[in-house]
């Protein structure tokens, strides 16, 4: 199939090459489909949300209430996500995977709460195994629903106050990068703010001794990032495109590479954050992202700026037409 797809790349109407990585994210998803004809169908994006128990020690200058007071500006259409998945037709979805508030029952939000946020990194694993094994496994059943209403495309973005902190430490652990280059200054940070985040970490680090991936992710992972690990293995496994956003999407498909190494198969990645660590991330898991904007928002808005130049790839490769059909000559 792949020699296939680069051949019908390779005789549309223009030189070798010449549409650069869009040439390769076309190939990429028609292997994905196994299709000379790829399809992009009901793309999807969900932001996970949920409060970390480290957020106590100071690791962000923001107080953890803004976590739920940003869920309810997505939740009324005011972030920068819903501004960009408006405006490239991508149906978004707001997940409760563990906020320390409380939701109206009637809020147009996915309620999906694991806990009123994770225990403190610094005096005890963020989750059990067991906790975070089921959240693992609703992240899968959230992917599903979407799967099962004919969404072949999907996304991930979050939210909550301190996630920075618990990606700088998964990144630490499952790649063996030093903490200071897995650190940066999250939402905000002066230096000395940094240099207090490096130390707390440093500390957190050295605090529990783990070894497989699902320990790992369970004593540094934060809900949403445990929920997304689980909503990307369960859309791999569904065959569906994964669009993979920044520091904190690549944070959780980092612990779900470490338990199926084939997810790379299905993740495009789109965006290189400004957050320090991002790139060291992107060069472990071999992937180099479509587009480097400086953005640092988080929510997934990388994921949806990025989204028209995935869906250019798939409208050449199945309407441009070849130099056969144009009637124009090829090279020699």
């Amino acid at each position: 199939m792949k020699n296939a797809l680069q051949h019908k790349v390779d005789f549309k109407t223009k030189p070798l090459g010449s549409l650069g990585k869009l040439e390769d994210i076309a190939v990429k998803i028609g292997m994905i489909q196994n299709t000379l004809s790829p399809e992009l169908k009901n793309p999807t994006h969900i932001v996970f949300a949920a409060d970390h128990g480290l957020a106590d020690e100071g690791v962000s200058p923001y107080p953890k209430e803004v976590t739920y007071q940003m869920v309810m500006n997505f939740l009324s259409g005011g972030a920068a996500i819903n501004v960009f998945c408006r405006q490239n037709g991508i149906d978004l979805k707001v997940v409760d995977a563990g906020v320390d508030f409380e939701f109206p029952q009637g809020a147009n939000i996915v309620h999906a709460k694991m806990g009123r946020g994770t225990k403190n990194i610094m005096k005890e694993p963020a989750m059990t195994v067991e906790l975070c094994q089921k959240t693992l496994d609703k992240g899968r059943d959230i992917v599903n629903a979407e799967f099962k209403k004919g969404c072949n495309i999907i996304s991930f973005g979050e939210m909550g106050i301190g996630n920075t902190s618990s990606a700088s430490l998964l990144m630490n652990k499952y790649t063996g990068i030093a903490i200071e280059d897995c650190t940066g200054k999250g939402a905000g940070h002066d230096d000395e703010g940094l240099k207090r985040k490096i130390a707390i970490l440093k500390a957190a680090s050295n605090k529990h001794n783990v070894s497989s991936p699902l320990e790992i992710l369970a004593t540094y992972g934060g809900f949403e990032i445990a929920m997304m690990c689980g909503a990307m293995l369960q859309a791999k496994a569904n065959g569906m495109i994964i669009i993979v956003d920044g520091f904190i999407v690549t944070s959780a498909l980092l612990a779900a590479y470490n338990m199926d190494k084939t997810i790379l198969d299905n993740c495009i990645f789109c965006h290189c954050s400004g957050e320090k660590g991002h790139k060291a991330m992107l060069d472990y898991l071999g992937g180099v992202a479509l587009v480097d904007l400086g953005m640092r928002l988080g929510e997934g808005t990388g994921a949806a700026v990025t989204y028209p130049l995935i869906k250019s790839a798939v409208l050449f490769l199945n309407e441009m037409a070849s130099f056969e059909s144009a009637g124009v000559s090829n090279k020699e």
